[in-house]
């Protein structure tokens, strides 16, 4: 009986030894991406196995990080990316990657042919002639919003590098920003706001996630084909950071079992975003290669700028072109700036003429000779532009230069004056009389100069208003027109 009793006792004792305690209930508060809602699935399985339960207080990626730079009183944040708080902190949290995710295009597969292999470059200059119509999330909230924006104005940068403020000082967001037609909240909205309008766009901006995620909804009445900017991608890392380290346990606990092969998967097949771990196999629909990542800008001020464009974008602009059509400008000048000008009116690029914004020609040599004002809607009102400079006499009774400025102040509103001249004033008023007549000038003036045109008093009088010179014997024609004619 006492051999009986000692092999039960041995029995339980085993027993006991393979139970495991179940992990100590842990409730943690996470500031987080607006867009992490479809995640609740994968957390009800983190709670279970982990005991860790995570309340999600979601935002706009921009906006919670503006939050968080303020001060939080949140246990733990998980982004989409913490690049937007390293602009506003001097030091980040421990933070640790989770899963991954690109910014692309989900264009309607009857579309996808105008922007197939396409750089950021294309995709603007499709929308600006009214090719392209897109939704995407508000940059002002948004993580992918600000994403799409850096996108475009890195490829209209051509450095290769991080943008600095100077490279959008004169930003070419506005052709891009043409083909607009909604600005969601978030990048959670952006998928449920092309759901009810998608009868009205071609495209969404949105990261891949969702774009994969709305063709396996069963909502749409066309699929979206994915495209990826051949010129350079933003991705998103999604890092947990850690706020308060007296929930580091917790917190590493909960990083654990996110960076498991199970939970990757899991991860991947519920809200078709990338594991974070390569070793875990794709599926499918995530094996297309993504390219180059592009550089994050390096300052608040670029990002600052950026929604300056932003929000600019629903002015359709207005720009005034005086045009010397003086005697001296006779072979090669005037047959390039009649060319400069062809090719402003020609699709491609960031600098082309925009659907709705008014164009204004100043023709002038001893006085202004003909005012001509056409508002951009499509390519006969471009082709009217070429035609009007192409049949321009020349004349042969002086130069006014700042006389046909005035002029063109008195025109321009709220937009911007390009002059063009290769010539000294010799007629109508004097320089000081045209900065007497406008001591607070209503418009940036922006001088190409070529020729025999004075250079200390052109660049006196641009910068006077704000603008500046570009000379045009320094290099081509076009390459000056474009290089001011993104300055809003």
């Amino acid at each position: 009986m006492r051999a009986a009793l000692a092999a039960s006792l041995v029995v339980v004792a085993a027993l006991a030894g393979c139970t495991t305690a179940a992990p100590e209930p842990v409730t943690l508060t996470v500031l987080a991406s607006s867009e992490l809602a479809d995640l609740a699935p994968v957390l009800a399985d983190l709670r279970r196995d982990t005991g860790v339960e995570l309340k999600l207080d979601r935002r706009g990626t921009v906006r919670a990080s503006d939050d968080l730079a303020a001060g939080v009183d949140h246990d733990l944040a998980w982004l989409a990316t913490n690049r937007y708080l390293r602009l506003k902190a001097a030091d980040l949290p421990l933070s640790t990657s989770t899963m991954i995710s690109p910014l692309v295009l989900g264009v309607k597969a009857g579309k996808a042919d105008v922007v197939r292999d396409a750089s950021w470059a294309d995709v603007a200059s499709r929308a600006a002639a009214g090719e392209l119509r897109f939704g995407m999330a508000d940059p002002r909230v948004s993580g992918s919003g600000m994403a799409a924006l850096i996108g475009v104005a890195t490829a209209a940068a051509g450095t290769g590098a991080a943008l600095r403020a100077e490279d959008v000082t004169c930003d070419k967001l506005q052709g891009f920003l043409t083909g607009r037609v909604f600005g969601a909240a978030g990048a959670a909205e952006v998928g449920d706001e092309y759901v009810q309008r998608q009868d009205e766009v071609d495209a969404v901006v949105a990261y891949e996630s969702t774009v994969l995620s709305l063709n396996a909804s069963g909502q749409l009445r066309e699929p979206l084909e994915v495209v990826y900017p051949r010129d350079g991608i933003v991705l998103s890392d999604y890092p947990l950071m850690l706020l308060k380290p007296d929930k580091r346990a917790a917190y590493d606990r909960v990083v654990d079992w996110l960076r498991s092969p199970s939970a990757q998967r899991a991860i991947m097949e519920r809200t078709f975003r990338r594991p974070s771990d390569p070793q875990v196999p794709r599926v499918e629909a995530l094996r297309e290669p993504i390219g180059t990542a592009l550089y994050f800008p390096g300052t608040q001020a670029v990002v600052d700028t950026l929604l300056a464009a932003y929000d600019r974008a629903g002015q359709s602009g207005r720009v005034v072109f005086v045009l010397d059509h003086s005697t001296s400008m006779a072979g090669a000048r005037i047959a390039g700036l009649r060319e400069a000008f062809a090719t402003l009116s020609r699709a491609g690029g960031f600098d082309r003429f925009r659907l709705g914004e008014t164009v204004v020609l100043v023709r002038f040599a001893g006085t202004v000779k003909e005012e001509r004002s056409v508002v951009v809607r499509g390519a006969a009102d471009l082709e009217a532009l070429a035609v009007a400079l192409t049949s321009a006499d020349l004349a042969d009774d002086g130069t006014a230069i700042w006389s046909a400025l005035d002029h063109a102040y008195r025109v321009v509103g709220d937009g911007t004056v390009v002059l063009m001249t290769d010539g000294e004033n010799n007629a109508g008023m004097s320089a000081e009389e045209f900065l007497a007549a406008w001591p607070h000038p209503p418009a940036r003036t922006y001088a190409i100069r070529f020729g025999e045109a004075d250079p200390v008093e052109l660049d006196r009088v641009a910068r006077a208003t704000g603008g500046r010179v570009v000379d045009a014997g320094s290099g081509s024609l076009l390459e000056a027109v474009k290089e001011i004619r993104g300055c809003r």
